[in-house]
């Protein structure tokens, strides 16, 4: 089992200014649990009275949770859950769930199942018929958007890049065209040779921000193109978490809906409907599959008529 019957009946609460809170039961369920990005004044109080509560509280690092958890007077202890033993550590997390019990899930900074390996808990949960209840709170890809004053109006969040170079170049020709401001993380050690390989694939003129140790001492906003930042950060050592934020493509830059019919006909007249969407893609940075598609849809007007 992962909880002992005296661990159930220890008094469960959270301490704020120095003062004991008692924590309410929570019904059974999976809770995704927000924890802070840096400052772990960045906590909210559903967040403190969910970790005091839970019955099991999984989390990437026991370490790293540990802080957080003596911070805030909470003496639940918590159980490792990560991709070293998620196949080994999962199926026991379920099982406390089909006893009816409260599992709180925590990565070690930031919302859970964002770029890490809880989704796949998450995943199965709801297939065996549990509640998942999120419990918002700090978010890295947010702080970094709303901190970087590019447009928020459509943002794209991509995870980390790929590490080896084509696979890099890829992705970045795929993300090219997309109408949006991308969030990407990266490690500190990478991000000079991706900034070089984004200011190649998509252009050195091309705004960007990079946003390091979001909410703690050293926060840094670095704001230029991607050939100035590619140019700062080149051959630089750098420490701290990072995720770049890369601005919209120009209006110029995207083609409109006539535009790509007018391209999509002219490929499929000299190659087969599949290389045609295949090469649109590649001339346009728009999704082969979405072209594939309205390919079809193009010849279906032209065989009506």
């Amino acid at each position: 089992m992962l909880l002992s019957e005296d661990q159930k009946t220890t008094a469960r609460s959270y301490r704020v200014a120095n003062m004991a809170i008692p924590a309410r039961p929570l019904e059974p369920g999976l809770y995704l649990v927000a924890t802070p990005i840096g400052n772990l004044g960045d906590i909210t109080l559903r967040a403190l009275e969910t970790l005091a509560g839970a019955d099991v509280l999984a989390c990437e690092d026991t370490r790293v949770t540990r802080v957080l958890l003596d911070r805030y007077g909470i003496v639940n202890r918590p159980y490792a859950y990560h991709e070293h033993n998620a196949d080994e550590a999962g199926p026991k997390l379920l099982a406390a769930l089909e006893g009816g019990r409260s599992v709180a899930l925590v990565s070690d900074a930031g919302t859970p199942l964002v770029s890490d390996p809880g989704y796949r808990l998450g995943q199965m949960a709801i297939e065996a018929g549990h509640r998942v209840i999120p419990i918002p709170g700090a978010s890295a890809p947010l702080a970094a958007l709303v901190g970087s004053g590019m447009p928020s109006d459509a943002f794209l969040f991509a995870g980390f890049l790929p590490v080896k170079d084509k696979g890099k170049r890829d992705r970045l020709a795929d993300l090219a065209k997309i109408p949006a401001t991308l969030i990407i993380f990266e490690s500190p050690h990478r991000i000079g040779a991706s900034l070089a390989t984004a200011a190649d694939v998509l252009g050195p003129t091309r705004r960007a921000v990079v946003c390091r140790e979001l909410t703690k001492t050293f926060e840094e906003f670095r704001r230029g193109t991607l050939g100035e930042l590619a140019e700062h950060y080149d051959d630089r050592p750098v420490k701290g978490e990072i995720v770049l934020l890369i601005a919209p493509p120009d209006l110029d830059d995207v083609p409109g809906a006539i535009e790509v019919d007018i391209l999509l006909k002219e490929l499929a007249s000299s190659m087969p409907t599949s290389q045609a969407a295949a090469e649109g893609a590649r001339l346009t940075g728009l999704s082969k599959k979405d072209l594939y598609q309205r390919l079809l849809a193009l010849k279906g007007e032209a065989g009506g008529h």
